[in-house]
């Protein structure tokens, strides 16, 4: 991956404030340099400018190449990351469990600015582009219930007696019924007020506090990791959209992308049990793991690519569509491609 690739798909964390300390660093100077970079990061900034913040009292600007590469000193009126921080209150600082979240966020934010006058659009089983984010709404509604986040639509509750499938159903039907009472805008300003809400909690901000498990979407999981899920779905459904709309949506930024990876992979290994034939799993870049019973010989041996891994747990591959190589037992390595499409509640 080149530097200009390496930095573009760090510009909706950049807009959000969910940057790493090294990663803010590469940031400005590619910027002063690539004009298509910068003219990207001050078009999402000022779309989560428009959403979450006070007007500018005049654009950002991008420090000249040439005073950069001369080293003179740069007014912090002139940095662009310094302009942009103060164009609106500073988002919370979140833990890195969180970040993936955030930037997700953040991505869709900017890509639901260019939905306006489109939000009758098709994007994914029967939702329009107005119901997607409804569905979004609800679907972070449960973990904010569970770190004391108010519902933002009415009728929200925590029902331990309804499977949860059942349950998400029902509020998910709630939800869009609800919204398509009210104006495209007022939804996306109650998913981006919900979505801000939850990384304002302590728990997005402390690791050992996120280290505690809760029960949320039929699954216990340390509350980080519910993050992550909320992180995975934010960026499924920015992917549908940016489908239907016709609108290129880069993957998440590489770390963020391996922290998905492997949150998938621990909640595939847990599906499949001990007694599944063992399979070598690998994905591209990354790490490999045994799925299944860990006693026995390995049967066969199966490859991904990260991105075309998380689509098929986010249900957008299926096992006879994703790409993969795959040796030994047919039987096993399909066992746990279909296996990992059947996570999929999105």
């Amino acid at each position: 991956m080149t530097e200009h690739d390496g930095v573009r798909e760090l510009l909706a964390a950049w807009a959000f404030g969910a940057l790493e300390p090294a990663e803010e660093r590469r940031v400005p100077p590619h910027l002063a340099e690539c004009p298509s970079c910068a003219a990207e990061a001050e078009r999402l900034r000022e779309t989560v400018r428009l959403l979450d913040g006070p007007p500018l009292e005049e654009p950002p600007r991008v420090p000249s190449a040439t005073a950069l590469r001369n080293g003179a000193p740069v007014s912090p009126l002139d940095s662009l990351l310094a302009r942009a921080r103060r164009a609106r209150p500073a988002p919370p600082r979140v833990a890195r469990h969180a970040a993936p979240y955030a930037a997700a966020v953040a991505g869709l934010r900017a890509l639901l600015a260019e939905a306006e006058g489109r939000w009758t659009t098709p994007v994914v089983h029967d939702w329009d582009v107005h119901a997607t984010v409804a569905h979004l709404l609800a679907a972070d509604e449960h973990l904010a219930l569970r770190l004391g986040v108010a519902a933002r639509v009415p009728g929200a509750r925590i029902d331990e007696e309804t499977g949860w499938a059942a349950a998400w159903e029902r509020r998910t039907a709630e939800v869009i019924a609800h919204e398509y009472g009210r104006t495209p805008r007022e939804t996306v300003a109650d998913w981006s007020a919900q979505a801000a809400a939850l990384l304002a909690t302590p728990h997005a901000r402390d690791p050992e506090l996120a280290a505690g498990t809760t029960l949320s979407m039929g699954i216990r999981l340390p509350v980080a990791e519910h993050f992550l899920a909320r992180a995975f779905e934010a960026w499924i459904h920015a992917d549908d959209l940016g489908r239907a709309l016709g609108l290129a949506v880069p993957p998440p930024p590489g770390e963020h992308l391996w922290q998905l990876v492997r949150l998938a992979v621990r909640i595939l290994g847990v599906t499949l049990g001990a007694d599944a034939p063992p399979v070598l799993f690998a994905v591209t870049g990354g790490d490999e793991w045994v799925l299944g019973s860990q006693s026995d010989p390995v049967a066969a041996e199966l490859t991904l690519d990260p991105v075309d891994f998380c689509l098929l747990v986010g249900g957008r591959h299926t096992p006879e569509t994703v790409p993969r190589n795959a040796t030994g037992d047919a039987a096993a390595v399909r066992n746990v491609l279909e296996r990992a499409a059947s996570l999929s509640w999105l």
